[in-house]
């Protein structure tokens, strides 16, 4: 299968900083795909060149097989700066921008209706988006990156701003367009979502890949020592534990490489924990991320 997207060592500088060095990429049909990094990792800098707005000073970006700039009818982009015309009807917006993509009007029209349906905001389709709640204005920013049926689709935060069940609902819409056969490049800090929805990613940091790969195989690779304990009495110290969560009786703990899932499980049985589940499980995404970011892990293969 041949990648929709392809980044081949792109480089972009500022004056002196040096944003972008060397971030190499590909993604495929009917993935997404999650690019992550910290606040000026070079993230969004490299969102733009994949988009066409910036050029890099080295390197190269292909699109469906072409330069960015070729392709914009094909390609969705959600940007990280939200802008849509406050005195416009949704509708209206939604009707128009599709058209600005190349789409018919009556079309356009119809696209949008179906999707503004399925967001639960047909209701809303006359109303000017200032009269939208926070939620709501970011849904309809959501499909103006894809009302007119893009193959790719380019997400910065799509989850800002909403409550537990338009998240959901986004979620949903975002694995409808996968099941579909689209391309989806997904920039979040909302490492939960991450997990629920990439088989790939690519974390960015100073400006370079430092992690790239399957999520699954990055997980493993990181998830040596840890355990999941569900108890109902609280658990004794353990000197045994690195660091350790507890919510509601659920305990995460990681274990320094010396020490056995085992041998923690005899230690708490010895010090009469009445335990409910006692499981091996992965390292959460969020703690990889501060992990390498900080400079304690190595690079997981790709």
């Amino acid at each position: 299968m041949q990648p929709t997207v392809r980044v081949r060592e792109i480089r972009k500088s500022f004056g002196t900083l040096q944003a972008v060095d060397g971030v190499s990429f590909e993604v495929y049909p009917g993935e997404i795909f999650g690019l992550l990094g910290p606040n000026g990792a070079g993230k969004t800098t490299t969102i733009r060149m994949l988009m066409g707005i910036l050029h890099p000073d080295a390197g190269q970006v292909e699109v469906l097989g072409q330069a960015p700039i070729q392709v914009r009818e094909r390609v969705g982009y959600l940007p990280e700066e939200r802008g849509l015309y406050p005195n416009l009807k949704v509708l209206d917006i939604l009707t128009y921008l599709a058209q600005l993509k190349g789409r018919p009007k009556a079309w356009a029209r119809e696209r949008a209706e179906a999707l503004l349906a399925r967001v639960g905001l047909a209701e809303r389709a006359h109303a000017k988006v200032k009269e939208l709640s926070r939620g709501m204005q970011q849904k309809v920013q959501l499909l103006a990156a894809i009302v007119h049926d893009p193959e790719v689709c380019v997400l910065d935060e799509p989850f800002q701003g909403l409550d537990p069940v338009n998240l959901q609902l986004v979620k949903e819409l975002l694995l409808e367009l996968k099941a579909a056969g689209k391309t989806i490049v997904l920039s979040t800090h909302q490492m939960n979502q991450v997990e629920a929805l990439c088989s790939r990613i690519a974390l960015i940091n100073r400006g370079r890949v430092v992690l790239y790969g399957e999520l699954a195989r990055i997980q493993q690779t990181y998830a040596a020592n840890v355990v999941y304990v569900h108890a109902s009495s609280p658990l004794p110290e353990l000197p045994m534990v690195r660091r350790y969560r507890e919510h509601n009786g659920m305990y995460y703990l990681e274990l320094p490489p010396e020490v056995s899932s085992q041998q923690l499980l005899r230690t708490l049985v010895q010090a009469g924990v009445e335990i409910q589940a006692f499981q091996v499980g992965r390292l959460p995404l969020e703690d990889i991320f501060v992990r390498v970011v900080q400079g304690e892990g190595q690079h997981a293969p790709s």
